[in-house]
């Protein structure tokens, strides 16, 4: 995206009626205003979600699925109509693809174990890359040790580019998943997940996406990406926490055994067997998180009524915006300079340690994060302990960009 498409498709925000749908925003931080630059860390959420969550247990509380009193079919018409919604939200087939779980790192886990485990030989792989989220890398690691296969990271480069080529390479007769980010969370760097999965299938390769820093900021059409998986959190996206969801292919998933076993994922139990239930109910056993779900849902009604295209206008601007104005502090350092990244910027400064200079910002009224971002790999590619990292959301401001600035400022005159 050019610097003129994301000025005029800015044009049409209104910043200030959008911030005041954010009451956490009005508040100071040891007397400044509230600059929260951590949204990669999770976003705050507009009254809209907060006001559906509430709603839902003022008026709507009961089990769904179970009752056929008004209170249960209410609580079930909104449960999935909120599946729904993220169903067209994604571009998902059908809401038999479309399974609710806590969140992003449960839905990797799910692959993990109810797809991977039973399908892998010793000596099969499971392909990452160096810039992947703990998330994303943790649960293959566990499968490998429980079935024998072995697994294989693909390089990234100086600016935090995966290395095509080599990636490429690594794929091999014995792949067996392909599994990468969208969007570094450490770095922002894009991966370019249309091609990824092109050559994956290509060579009868699964892929597993991990969603949960694009959906905030970039369109998603999981068809058109011609993934496998594809995971994400609701959290990242300004609805509530403990709820996320698992895209997978009707035909993937109705080969896969269930992952945990219980209530709702059945049809008939007796001591003998059990009948489990149709998709998408399969993958979801016990009471789910009803009000998560509805928030959910109200958060993907007010990303659509913004518009992605819009949205990934304002996050490349201030993107570049802070990148610049950061560059200009003396022994300032980025940390991912990819040619294709969003939403935040990572850096790191001469002489002062990156949790001082978070104490420091917090003082200013900036809320930042420090440390490896749970990406402990893509510190040890820069040969860093840590960085702070500042991310933007949809209420984010260039006036926030000059707030943190001004933090750096006098973080590196007291420390550096």
């Amino acid at each position: 995206m050019s610097k003129a498409q994301a000025t005029r498709q800015n044009d049409a925000l209104d910043f200030a009626s959008l911030r005041a749908d954010f009451p956490i925003l009005e508040q100071q931080i040891h007397g400044c205003p509230l600059a929260y630059l951590d949204s990669a860390a999770s976003a705050q959420r507009p009254r809209q979600v907060i006001d559906a969550v509430a709603d839902y247990y003022r008026n709507d509380h009961a089990n769904v699925h179970r009752g056929i009193h008004t209170l249960s079919q209410r609580a079930t018409e909104a449960y999935e109509g909120a599946r729904e919604s993220l169903r067209r939200f994604i571009n998902a087939a059908s809401t038999k693809e479309i399974i609710f779980t806590r969140g992003t790192t449960e839905a990797i886990n799910l692959v993990a174990q109810a797809y991977a485990r039973p399908l892998l030989q010793p000596g099969d792989e499971i392909l990452l890359t160096w810039m992947e989220h703990h998330s994303n890398i943790v649960p293959w690691q566990l499968v490998c040790e429980q079935t024998g296969a072995v697994l294989k990271v693909a390089p990234i480069n100086d600016r935090g580019e995966l290395e095509l080529d080599a990636w490429e390479k690594l794929l091999g007769d014995k792949t067996r998943v392909a599994a990468f980010g969208h969007i570094s969370n450490a770095l922002g760097t894009i991966n370019p997940v249309h091609e990824l999965c092109a050559e994956a299938r290509r060579r009868g390769i699964v892929t597993v996406i991990d969603g949960a820093q694009a959906l905030p900021h970039v369109g998603v059409d999981v068809r058109s990406i011609d993934c496998d998986f594809y995971a994400f959190s609701g959290h990242k996206m300004y609805g509530p926490t403990g709820i996320g969801v698992l895209y997978g292919r009707e035909e993937i998933l109705q080969n896969m055994p269930p992952w945990q076993g219980g209530g709702e994922m059945i049809l008939a139990v007796d001591f003998e067997k059990t009948v489990y239930n149709e998709l998408p109910h399969k993958f979801e056993a016990g009471t789910p998180n009803i009000a998560g779900a509805i928030g959910l849902g109200a958060a993907v009604a007010y990303l659509e009524n913004i518009g992605m295209e819009r949205i990934a206008a304002h996050g490349y601007e201030l993107m570049r915006q802070a990148s610049v104005a950061l560059l200009a502090v003396p022994g300032l350092r980025l940390i991912g300079t990819a040619e294709n990244k969003t939403a935040l910027v990572s850096f790191v400064v001469d002489g002062v340690h990156p949790h001082d200079l978070g104490t420091i910002a917090d003082h200013h009224g900036v809320a930042i994060r420090t440390g490896h971002h749970c990406a402990m790999p893509v510190m040890e590619r820069f040969g860093l302990p840590a960085t702070a990292r500042a991310s933007f959301g949809i209420y984010s401001t260039a006036a926030e960009i000059d707030q943190l600035v001004a933090a750096v400022r006098h973080a590196k005159e007291v420390l550096g």
